[in-house]
């Protein structure tokens, strides 16, 4: 007799009188008949079934009722957030992307048959990112998103092979030749910007801001740093990190940290090696040393220190940053350091912070900005770490001035 794994589906016995014992093994809630009960075909039968199962991640097979789009969208949303993980098992950004996408395709088509999603309606639901205000590579990319639900729906044999094959015929959005807006695209924020901006932050926040300007690093590298990450033995230290953008490519991610760096990042390291560098809870505590500092009443009057703060808060400050908090905590410091004039209304005052707000990722085009304008494109793309030079252009802008400065004397 068969037995597998504790929690592998069984491989069992209909009795029957008349026709014999029947094997069978039921996977989510369908039994698949497997031929006479105990003999060589019945349990090859049965091992095949069981590898199929198992290589879908343990999604059940297609029903005989057709599959609605609802139902797909939630077998594929259970693969999306196992598939796509860091090493660490924290869900990469693709989980939020295929959400947003995935969120609209559901709100137009739940009870459409997945076989009966064509091309036409994939364009509606592209039509409704356009409506939304999405500019137009988010749309290609959501849409990309929405034909990886179809192709792994085709893969595990939930839909027929057509309908994937149909969805591939839409194209992408061409620049000019449509309504949906372009994206500015990131640019370097000017140092002067930043400056004015790390008065209003922590020394904790202005930390890892200062130390993302000197070494490039992605606004995650910064959030995720240890010391027992940290390689210290050289002039110049390095970085490498647990998990980063690129790992699922099989590559080696080193940040290189130099002498200005490693100014910043020293009164900041732990004795622990293996709490993170840079901590919500510890940014909580300067803020609110900085604001005792700036108190006026005097301390026999009025609130005692920490007398106000709830005992059970909802939200206490976690041991490390995210790269949403860490951008959040930007966006507030934006705030303080450009306050909206008066008279504004509620819409203009939205414009207003908008146009004075900057994000991490921007440090990181200046750094590469910086590097190619003084030692080329091929030290960019080191020290950002691309494995090609054309990613590296995106990031790091073109020196306009030395390129007329050339045509000047050559032309």
């Amino acid at each position: 007799m068969i037995r597998g794994q504790p929690n592998e589906p069984k491989y069992r016995r209909q009795k029957s009188r008349t026709r014999g014992d029947r094997a069978f093994v039921k996977l989510n809630g369908v039994r698949h008949y497997l031929g006479a009960y105990g003999s060589p075909e019945s349990q090859e039968a049965y091992h095949r079934l069981l590898t199929e199962w198992t290589a879908s991640h343990a999604q059940p097979p297609a029903g005989p009722e057709p599959l609605a789009i609802v139902e797909l969208v939630s077998r594929f949303w259970a693969h999306v957030k196992h598939h796509y993980q860091h090493a660490d098992g924290t869900p990469t950004s693709e989980v939020a992307n295929h959400q947003q996408a995935l969120r609209l395709l559901k709100a137009l088509y739940a009870d459409t048959k997945a076989a009966d999603f064509g091309p036409l309606k994939l364009k509606a639901v592209r039509q409704a990112m356009v409506d939304k205000g999405w500019c137009r590579d988010t749309v290609n990319k959501a849409v990309g998103r929405l034909r990886n639900a179809f192709r792994w729906a085709t893969e595990n044999e939930l839909i027929p092979p057509s309908v994937y094959h149909g969805l591939q015929a839409v194209a992408g959005l061409k620049r000019g030749r449509t309504d949906a807006r372009e994206s500015g695209g990131v640019k370097a924020v000017p140092d002067e910007i930043v400056d004015a901006t790390l008065a209003h932050l922590t020394p904790t926040l202005a930390a890892m801001v200062q130390l993302e300007r000197l070494t490039g690093m992605r606004p995650g590298e910064v959030c995720a740093l240890r010391t027992c990450d940290l390689n210290m033995a050289a002039g110049v230290w390095t970085y490498t990190p647990e998990s980063h953008k690129t790992e699922h490519h099989g590559r080696r991610r080193t940040v290189f940290v130099g002498p200005k760096a490693q100014e910043v990042l020293r009164p900041c390291l732990s004795h622990d090696l293996e709490a993170y560098v840079f901590s919500p809870a510890r940014s909580t505590s300067e803020r609110r040393a900085a604001k005792h500092e700036a108190r006026k009443t005097p301390l026999n009057r009025g609130n005692m220190p920490g007398s106000n703060r709830k005992r059970s808060p909802d939200r206490a400050p976690g041991d490390r940053y995210v790269t949403a908090s860490y951008r959040a905590a930007i966006a507030y410091a934006c705030k303080q350091a450009w306050p909206a004039p008066d008279g504004l209304d509620a819409e203009e005052r939205k414009l207003w912070h908008v146009e004075h707000l900057w994000t991490p990722n921007q440090l990181r085009h200046g750094f590469g900005t910086t590097v190619r304008r003084e030692h080329g494109l091929e030290a960019a793309q080191v020290l950002l770490g691309h494995a090609r030079a054309d990613v590296t252009q995106i990031y790091a802008e073109r020196d306009v001035a030395k390129a007329i400065g050339i045509a000047m004397s050559v032309g």
